[in-house]
């Protein structure tokens, strides 16, 4: 089996970070395809991490910069977390959760709309698209708690809804029944939900690794990148 050696230097250091406007092309494209990411946040050395849905944007009305959205219950230990330090961290991947078609196209997705293809030709795009996708990207940002029945969070919420309502395209290539528990990855209750908390992430910086152990930095220089926090500019 051939060895692979991991770039320790680049690993531990950000000697070679690079400073961007933009996000990379791959990150996004692992932004755009993955469903699921995971958000640590810590209080008191307490680290704490949860899987959930979320929305990329590469901008918005309310940001010129990149973002990404989630919804949580207002109760819930992360949210409890974040009104004491909003600092986090986002893990996301899209080896093997490649996202299956939407019912509304964004305008950030690049892929042909589900309507132009077979299921089997979907399952199939998916699974050539995670094989060459091969990077995990780790961002690092503060979180915002949007003010609830404001007419920014009704925007970012619309904007979560239609990106997590998936159609039955996804579900019939893998033989699943359409709309299932599964199938819409709980939106029902963790995106739909009227007591759900908006969480707006600004990203700061990003670190992306591939399966060969290489590792690359950047710092993300934005006018939209606001350092606003727990829904207050």
């Amino acid at each position: 089996m051939e060895q692979i050696s991991l770039n320790y230097e680049a690993s531990a250091g950000d000697t070679n970070k690079q400073t961007v406007s933009d996000l990379p092309p791959d990150v996004v494209q692992c932004l755009e395809n993955a469903r699921f990411l995971h958000l640590a946040t810590c209080v008191d050395n307490q680290p704490h991490v949860s899987l959930m849905n979320y929305t990329y944007l590469p901008s918005s009305p309310y940001s010129s910069g990149p973002a990404i959205i989630m919804t949580t219950n207002p109760s819930s230990k992360k949210t409890n977390n974040l009104l004491v330090n909003p600092n986090v961290s986002l893990l996301v991947h899209d080896w093997v959760s490649h996202r299956p078609p939407t019912q509304g196209r964004r305008a950030s997705g690049g892929s042909p709309g589900p309507e132009h293809r077979s299921s089997l030709a979907s399952m199939l795009i998916n699974l050539n698209t995670s094989a060459m996708s091969s990077i995990s990207a780790t961002i690092n940002g503060t979180a915002q708690l949007i003010t609830p029945g404001s007419d920014e969070e009704t925007y970012y919420r619309d904007q979560h809804l239609e990106n997590n309502t998936f159609d039955s395209e996804g579900a019939v290539a893998f033989n699943r029944q359409p709309q299932s528990p599964v199938e819409d990855g709980g939106r029902e209750c963790f995106v739909a939900g009227e007591e759900v908390q908006v969480i707006l992430v600004h990203i700061k910086d990003i670190r992306t690794s591939d399966w060969k152990g290489g590792v690359r930095d950047w710092v993300l220089t934005s006018e939209g990148n606001s350092s606003a926090v727990n829904g207050v500019s």
